[in-house]
């Protein structure tokens, strides 16, 4: 990532090591195979100081996505929990966005994982807004990606894995050629699945509609807290499958996740929705507000650093 910004520690496999010194083989596994799993993690600024959001469920998913590619990990979930914090802290950072990565390590090569090393890292570093400040009010303009999304008998899109992460890469690349902020793929009967690292929500006549995992999407935790929210706020919402003429003819476009947070979508192929409409800045204030520790329903979903 150009220009990423070095703080002090990382940890790396139960110790704090010095950001230069925290390195691996170049035989290392998950160079050659992609055989790793991650999560992506933000921790905010709030009045009571440093709070990651819903940490205890990004490392339950990260622990389901090693198992689910028979990666024992050997480390609980609350210890997985207790390293992020402790990495926030050494750091000394305010807000951050976090990286914990597994994966298989140095010592065999071949197209068995099984025999390797697994090694856990954590890293955390400032991170401003994903897609930039101005993408959160006036929107961004996607389009829909030839490539499509990876098969969910192919590489699962449950499992948050390093290597399937190449198909978002080559989407991505084409959008940006394309003169677009981004990319939304579909999946190969032609539904719509998610952005290049985003899940992709549309309102319709006040219905939030968004698509079902079952389509071979990733079940997003930020979209899980915007489903929540929605509720919440009264917005009926429904897990549907959806097809692109669906994002054309929607009154409002959406996409969520842990690095974009909620960006409002300006146009789809060109097509203009417009600036965020209502539904999507009222979803995107509460959403911020929520995560500021300035909403005390959802206090739950903050683990304070």
């Amino acid at each position: 990532m150009a220009g990423l910004p070095k703080v002090d520690y990382i940890w790396m496999d139960g110790e704090l090591v010095e950001w230069d010194k925290a390195t691996v083989h170049v035989l290392t596994h998950a160079l050659h195979y992609g055989s790793g799993v991650f999560e992506g993690i933000r921790c905010y600024a709030t009045a009571d100081g440093p709070a990651i959001f819903r940490l205890r469920d990004h490392m339950e998913r990260f622990e389901r996505s090693a198992r689910m590619i028979m990666m024992d990990l050997a480390v609980s979930v609350d210890d997985l929990c207790e390293a992020v914090k402790e990495t926030v802290r050494a750091n000394n950072l305010p807000e951050c966005y976090i990286r914990p990565i597994a994966f298989r390590g140095y010592g065999v090569m071949g197209l068995d994982p099984i025999p390797a090393p697994v090694q856990i890292v954590i890293a955390a570093w400032p991170w401003a807004t994903y897609m930039g400040e101005e993408a959160l009010t006036r929107g961004v303009d996607v389009g829909i990606s030839s490539w499509r999304q990876r098969g969910i008998n192919s590489l699962p899109p449950a499992v948050k894995a390093t290597g399937n992460y190449l198909n978002s890469s080559l989407a991505r690349i084409e959008a940006n050629r394309h003169g677009y902020n981004e990319a939304i793929l579909l999946n190969e009967e032609g539904k719509v699945c998610e952005g290049t690292g985003e899940n992709i929500f549309i309102v319709r006549d006040g219905v939030i509609s968004t698509p079902p995992v079952s389509d071979g999407i990733l079940e997003g935790i930020t979209r899980d807290s915007i489903m929540v929210i929605a509720d919440e706020l009264g917005y009926p919402v429904i897990e549907e499958s959806l097809v692109r003429t669906d994002l054309y003819a929607a009154d409002e476009v959406f996409m969520t996740g842990t690095a974009a947070e909620v960006v409002p979508v300006r146009s789809v192929d060109g097509r203009l929705i417009g600036d965020a409409g209502p539904v999507t800045l009222e979803l995107q204030k509460t959403f911020f507000r929520v995560v500021h520790g300035e909403e005390p329903a959802y206090e739950e979903w903050l683990d304070r650093v």
